[in-house]
């Protein structure tokens, strides 16, 4: 039964969570507010149950960032414009009155990885899938994952890239296309780029180190920023992204319950409260049962000092802390 696979993170009466706050796994989330006034949040293809197919992208809901209930997959199939391929680190983006999802198409160790883009009129789907974007030999970067997307002064762009250098280029007004040149705005040690702009400057979040070793995952996240969506980043010591700075923000805790943090987005609360939403891995339960790492998904507040975001500790909470305060809670 479904019932039985699912564990969702609560919220006390006092307004408090502990992580996770979903289980067992939304791997590389990604979240978009919705009208209808829940999150959605999306995830990497993984298949959940002993002996289950995978979800083509599973899809949670919530209210508040804590309670979440699964709703479903994006597709009824799986595109075929590639074939093997596995569907990676989904981006959910609101744009044209659509809701548009950026998806990627690999397996280990595949030589021309690609991305792909779908619609819904609805966040839950089902989604229609629109083709390919482009692939990494199309486009000339080895390893072309992770996508993510924004727009800037009206103008729709995409980023990518998982250690061969992170990229953006600008897609054309409908979002299926690209149009223009890429540009480099990270070097080869980042996978999993999320920008955010605050205060005249745009915070290139990233990920470094291995993602899904089980236990012994180093992910973590490296913060940079700079005054032009297009770059130059540079972290907090001045160092440049694209020689591989990175001030870190968000790591395992070797003293705690948590490993390999990253793949994060970031969520503003009704308290004007920056949260980064991430998925990490449990030391006591690091594997599903295909032997994929177990990545349930956490939140927790980002701090801001000196014009420059942390989390607590640098590591994922664990104990119950302050819940986020949305629509009312």
């Amino acid at each position: 039964m479904l019932s039985l696979l699912i564990v969702s993170g609560c919220a006390d009466h006092q307004n408090q969570y502990a992580n996770p706050v979903f289980e067992p796994v939304i791997a590389d989330p990604s979240i978009v507010k919705a009208g209808d006034g829940y999150y959605y949040a999306y995830g990497t293809e993984d298949a959940w149950g002993e002996k289950t197919k995978p979800k083509l992208i599973p899809i949670v809901r919530s209210k508040n960032l804590t309670e979440w209930e699964y709703v479903g997959e994006a597709f009824n199939e799986k595109p075929s414009w590639k074939k093997p391929g596995g569907l990676w680190a989904p981006d959910i983006a609101k744009y044209n009155g659509k809701y548009y999802l950026y998806y990627s198409v690999s397996i280990w160790g595949d030589p021309d990885p690609g991305i792909g883009v779908a619609v819904s009129d609805k966040p839950e789907g089902p989604f229609k899938d629109q083709g390919k974007l482009f692939t990494s030999e199309e486009i000339g970067v080895a390893n072309s994952i992770d996508p993510y997307f924004i727009v800037e002064d009206g103008k729709p762009y995409l980023f990518w890239g998982s250690f061969h250098g992170i990229y953006g280029i600008q897609l054309a007004e409908d979002g299926f296309s690209v149009t223009g040149e890429k540009f480099q705005v990270a070097g080869n040690a980042y996978e999993a780029p999320y920008i955010i702009k605050r205060d005249g400057f745009y915070y290139f979040f990233g990920s470094q180190g291995s993602c899904c070793e089980g236990e012994n995952s180093t992910y973590h996240v490296a913060v940079g920023r700079s005054e032009n969506l297009n770059g130059p980043y540079a972290d907090k010591a001045g160092k440049a992204l694209l020689k591989n700075g990175g001030t870190v923000i968000l790591q395992g805790n070797l003293e705690g319950s948590f490993v390999g943090p990253g793949h994060n987005a970031v969520v503003t609360d009704d308290e004007g409260i920056d949260w980064i939403i991430y998925h990490a891995i449990k030391k006591e339960d690091p594997l599903l049962w295909t032997g994929a790492s177990r990545r349930p998904l956490m939140i927790d507040p980002l701090i801001w000092e000196d014009g420059w975001p942390k989390v607590e500790n640098s590591v994922p909470s664990e104990t119950k802390q302050k819940a986020p305060l949305l629509n009312g809670t």
